[in-house]
Formats: structure tokens, C-alpha cells, sequence
């Protein structure tokens, strides 16, 4: 009779032992997924701020093309003052 109750303290003790891994487990799981949300919001950021700066990266290019034109427009002003001798 003894033996019995000791194998039942004994699969008392494993089924704590059982209950207090999963109890770990379940909370890793929740830090797990906060840590996911954290990262799909960081992450959500990142593109934003690529796509922003893809954006001023277009409009760099485009005012350097325009100043390009400008400049090309004044050295042709430049050059007809000089053949009238201003």
C-alpha cells in the first residue's frame, strides 16, 4: 500500500512539474507575441520612412534636374549679353 502512495506522491510531484512548465511556457508565449507586435509596428515604421524617403529622393533628383535647366538657360542669357557687348 505504501508503494502505491508513494508512486502516486511521485506522479504528484511530475504532474506539478508538468503544470509549472507549461505555466512558463504560456508565459513566454504572451512576452513571444508582444515582442512580435513590437516588431511588425517597428517594422510597419521602417517602411514608412523608406517610402518617404524613396519620395525625397525622387524630388531631389527632380529640383536637380531643374537647376540643371536653369543653369543651362542663364549661361544662354549670359552668352547673348556678351555678343550684344553689355
Amino acid at each position: 500500500m505504501t508503494t502505491e502512495l508513494e508512486r502516486i506522491k511521485i506522479l504528484e510531484g511530475k504532474i506539478s512539474q508538468v503544470v509549472e512548465y507549461i505555466s512558463k511556457l504560456i508565459a513566454e508565449n504572451e512576452k513571444l507575441k508582444a515582442q512580435i507586435k513590437d516588431l511588425k509596428m517597428e517594422n510597419k515604421n521602417y517602411m514608412e520612412k523608406a517610402r518617404r524617403t524613396d519620395s525625397l529622393d525622387e524630388n531631389v533628383k527632380k529640383l536637380e534636374k531643374d537647376r540643371e535647366v536653369l543653369k543651362q538657360k542663364i549661361d544662354t542669357i549670359i552668352k547673348q549679353i556678351d555678343k550684344i557687348g553689355v
